[in-house]
Parts: C-alpha cells; structure tokens; sequence
C-alpha cells in the first residue's frame, strides 16, 4: 500500500469557556478528529496560526479568537485491515453504525497496537484509509459496550464532528450502579486528569466542562439501574460522575467498585456481581442527522449479553425481597 496525502484545511473559532487554555489543548478539543501529537507537530510546524499570527503550542487563546489549520496529513500503512467480526447495524454511503463489543479497543495505542475497531474498520471498509482515525468520530471505553458512528467520507467526518461539538449528536447509556438511587438528576462537574493518579480522569476545579443526566429505571437490593444522557463527551464520563455521586459503575475496579452482593442473596447473584468483568455499561441508544440529507435518525440496540444477564439475577433477587415482606 502506497502513502497518500490530504490537504487537511480547518478554521474554527475559540468558545468563550476555552479561553485561556493551551493552543494545543483548546485545538485538541476543538477538532476531536486528530490527536493531540498531531496538532502539536502542525503548530510546531507553523502550520496553525492564531488570527492570523504564527504561534507556539504553550500559546493562551482567549474567545473569539480564530484558529486556522492549513496541513498535510500522510496516511499510510501503520494501521493494518484486520478481519474482526463487526456487528454493523446500519450502513450507507456516508455512515456507519456499529454495535462494540466489550474487550474491544477503539484506536491502537502502545498498549493496543492491533486487534481493535480501527483495524476491523479498515478490513471492512478499506477506503476508510484515506479519513482521520478510519472514519471514528468518538470513542467508547474498552470493556463499554453499544452503538458508535464512524464517518465514511470526509464530508460525513466534518458534519459529525460538528454535530458532536454542537451537542447535537444523541447518546443514551444503561449504567448499572452501586447503592439505591430514589430520583434522577443532572451532575454538572468538570472533569480532567487525576491530579496524582494519571491513567485515570476526576473531577477537577478547573477542568472541563462535563454534565451528564440521570434517570432511574430500575432498583434492586444495593444497586440501581440508570438510563444516562450525556451533555457532553469527556473521557470517562459516566463513570466519573457516578462516582462522584458515591454511586461507581458495577465492575468499575478502575474508579473504585467492589463488589456488593446484597446480604442472604442467591449464590448466582453473588457469584455474578463478584466476577463480573467490566464496567456495567452500554450504549443503548444513538441519534443523529444524517451527514448527507439532514435526517434525523435513531438507533437501538439490545442490552449486551452479560450486563442483561445479571440483570436477571438482580430482578430476581428483587422479587424474592418482595416475596418475604408480602
């Protein structure tokens, strides 16, 4: 496979809750589509400018101010096509819709250079080459299940990317969480880097932006099932926020979940919550315009296998409890 070169052009205008940050870090956010180390070898480059002035990638922005990205991008064989199984819910000329399994990682990274959804994408649908990231728009976390987009030409690519800054684009989870929850409610908490603990997020006094809404569905001895609504898109957000709430994800070893299995319950059920291996989290339901004509469209899908596996045991559990105090 030979190398190809995009001209990459972008101008976009600094939000008033960015200004003050870094060039790189406000960018980054700005066009979710390319990495961080991307924007800053194009701004060390001298390929960004500031309202038309060269800049260094440390550079404050302040609102209003406009960036403008002129660069070449050279994609290449780095990312294998690799033939793992897609559940695709819904293809067309501009998009796809995918349905993520856990255990599948999205993009390769050091620990990941293979073996993920960028890999599969590029088998299934080898012209995804020439676009940032094959296409990915967002991302979901390793071991969260559910429905993600991927753009299929650059056209879909902008006007997805757009949709997701503008908060236009509709994602709605099933979060099983530790503890009872009597009510929903809207969590407004920014989120960025653990200050001591760096592979992990946390809410942070001066983070960004990050605000997700709760429903509860369902409840059960010690642990409640949420329908979650996302405002915006930050890195770990529900599960962040759940925890902030002293509510983590089910499985969630990363943000601190122990198992809790209810006092007397059924073996099943506590062997289940104790080995359950992932965070209980699933993208159930997406919404968006189509890139191309303008139609809003929706997606659902099942609850995966596992997480509605234990949700029986839960609802059964529940059932017993009532049965006693009858």
């Amino acid at each position: 496979m030979t190398d190809s070169v995009q001209s990459i052009r972008r101008r976009v205008q600094v939000p008033a809750d960015h200004a003050g940050g870094r060039l790189d870090r406000v960018l980054a956010q700005l066009l979710p589509e390319f990495s961080r180390g991307r924007l800053q070898q194009w701004i060390e480059a001298g390929q960004v400018w500031v309202d038309e002035q060269p800049c260094r990638v440390r550079d404050k922005v302040w609102g209003g101010a406009v960036i403008r990205l002129a660069a070449e991008l050279t994609h290449c064989d780095e990312h294998r096509p690799q033939a793992i199984a897609l559940d695709v819910v819904y293809a067309d000329a501009q998009i796809l819709i995918i349905n993520k399994p856990a255990g599948l990682v999205v993009h390769p990274a050091a620990g990941n250079p293979d073996g993920t959804l960028q890999n599969a994408l590029l088998h299934y649908a080898p012209e995804l080459a020439a676009l940032p990231r094959a296409g990915i728009v967002h991302r979901l976390d390793k071991d969260t299940t559910g429905l993600m987009v991927v753009a299929r030409t650059l056209q879909a690519h902008s006007a997805l990317v757009e949709q997701l800054q503008k908060r236009v684009v509709h994602r709605e989870y099933r979060a099983l969480v530790l503890g009872t929850l009597v009510a929903g409610g809207r969590v407004d908490a920014p989120i960025g880097r653990h200050p001591t603990q760096r592979t992990k997020m946390a809410v942070v006094r001066h983070g960004r932006e990050a605000i997700t809404h709760y429903r509860v569905l369902e409840s059960y001895p010690g642990h409640t099932l949420l329908a979650v609504e996302l405002e915006t898109g930050r890195t770990h957000q529900i599960r962040v926020h759940m925890t902030h709430l002293h509510h983590p994800l089910v499985g969630d070893t990363t943000y601190g979940a122990r198992p809790r299995p209810p006092r007397g319950c059924r073996p099943e059920l506590a062997a289940a919550l104790q080995s359950f291996p992932r965070q209980a989290l699933h993208a159930i339901r997406l919404g968006l315009l189509h890139p191309a004509t303008g139609e809003a469209m929706h997606w659902e899908v099942p609850m995966a296998a596992d997480l509605a596996a234990l949700l029986r045991l839960l609802r059964q559990e529940a059932a017993d409890v009532a049965n006693r105090l009858a």
